[in-house]
C-alpha cells in the first residue's frame, strides 16, 4: 500500500458506501424518498440491510453522503493544485474535479426527480446538519493554501461560504433550467463571477 493511499479494506468500504448511497438516490428519484425502503436500497445495491445500517442511520444520509463526498474530494484536491496557482483558479479546478464525467446534457426527468427528492423535509434538514463538516474541511483547505488559521480568521470561512453559495447557486439553476444546461459550465461561470468580485450586471 502506498504511503497516504487507502487500503483495500478501506477502499472496499468506500465502494459499498458510495453504491448504497447512489442506490438511495435513484430509487428516490424514482419512486419518491417516502415509498422506498432500507431493503430497496440494499437490494440494489448488493448487500444486506444489516450492512446498509452499518454505513447509513438514514435514507436523508444515504443521500446526502454523494455531495459530502464531492466537497471533501474538492477539498483534497485543492490541498493538491500547484503551489503558483491563484486562490479561485485553484478554487474553481478543486471544485469542478468531483464532477469529472459528469454528462454535458442532462436528463430532464433525471433533474425533475431530484427536484422533487430536495424539496423533501428529511433531506433539507440532513444536508444542513451536514453542511458544517463539508464547510470546515474545505474551509481548512483554503487556510492551509493562504497561510490562515480555519479557527482564528475570517479569511478562510468566507472563502469557503462563498464557494459553497456558488456551488448551491450553481445547481438550483441547474436543476431549474428549460432548456437544460450543463451543470459544470453554471459551476465554472459562478465561480468566475466570485473571483471578479460579483460586479453589477447593469453596469456592463
Amino acid at each position: 500500500m502506498t504511503k497516504g493511499q487507502p487500503g483495500l479494506r478501506e477502499r472496499k468500504k468506500a465502494a459499498t458506501r458510495e453504491a448504497l448511497s447512489w442506490a438511495a438516490l435513484r430509487l428516490a428519484v424514482e419512486r419518491g424518498l417516502e415509498n422506498v425502503r432500507v431493503e430497496d436500497i440494499a437490494a440494489a445495491a448488493g448487500v444486506s440491510p444489516r450492512t446498509y445500517n452499518n454505513y447509513f442511520s438514514s435514507k436523508a444520509e444515504a443521500i446526502v453522503h454523494r455531495h459530502r463526498e464531492r466537497i471533501l474530494r474538492s477539498a483534497e484536491v485543492l490541498r493538491q493544485r500547484p503551489a503558483g496557482e491563484p486562490l479561485w483558479e485553484a478554487l474553481t479546478r478543486a471544485l469542478l474535479a468531483p464532477y469529472d464525467g459528469m454528462p454535458e446534457q442532462p436528463d430532464p426527468q433525471w433533474t425533475a426527480g431530484i427536484r422533487l427528492v430536495l424539496r423533501e423535509p428529511a433531506l433539507q434538514a440532513e444536508l444542513m446538519r451536514d453542511g458544517a463538516r463539508t464547510a470546515a474541511g474545505l474551509a481548512a483547505a483554503v487556510a492551509a493554501r493562504t497561510g490562515t488559521d480555519p479557527h482564528r480568521d475570517l479569511y478562510p470561512k468566507l472563502v469557503t461560504a462563498a464557494a459553497l453559495a456558488a456551488v448551491k447557486a450553481a445547481n438550483d439553476q441547474y436543476l431549474a433550467a428549460d432548456p437544460p444546461v450543463p451543470f459544470q459550465s453554471l459551476l465554472a461561470e459562478a465561480l468566475r463571477q466570485l473571483a471578479a468580485g460579483l460586479p453589477d450586471p447593469s453596469h456592463q
